[in-house]
């Protein structure tokens, strides 16, 4: 039989907006605050830079043409995967987090699109480097 939770744990959680922990079968751990911007089952958001350099890797990766193009569009797909969580965890809306979420829902990406995709974030990211307007405001 699956544990319950019971109403006045979750009541008392939300209210603290603190972690709670909950005594059953296993000890589950309920966290209020993280829930709203993980997605279910998906790896912990990373730090909003390190999302950006990954991406930055990941774009000259595939302008180089360093691997099979399907290694290629697994990669910049993973980093736009990680970019667009980070993005969403930090509360970032600019333009390249807009680029990310776009990017990554493109389905078959060719390659062609894999190079316009790559050159535009690493427009953005040089932009955002170099503190310019245009990569920091969002897109309409």
């Amino acid at each position: 039989m699956a544990p319950r939770l019971l109403p006045t744990a979750l009541s008392t959680a939300a209210a603290l907006g603190a972690t709670a922990a909950v005594a059953a079968a296993g000890a589950a751990v309920l966290s209020l605050s993280s829930a709203r911007a993980a997605v279910m089952g998906a790896a912990k958001a990373l730090p909003y830079a390190e999302a950006v350099d990954r991406t930055h890797t990941a774009a000259e990766a595939v302008l180089a043409g360093a691997g099979a193009e399907s290694c290629l569009r697994g990669k910049l797909t993973n980093a736009l995967l990680g970019l667009s969580s980070s993005c969403e965890a930090k509360g970032e809306r600019n333009a390249l987090c807009q680029l990310a979420d776009k990017a990554v829902v493109v389905t078959p990406m060719s390659l062609a699109f894999l190079r316009e995709t790559s050159t535009q974030l690493l427009a953005l990211i040089d932009a955002l480097a170099a503190g310019s307007p245009e990569g920091s405001k969002p897109q309409p």
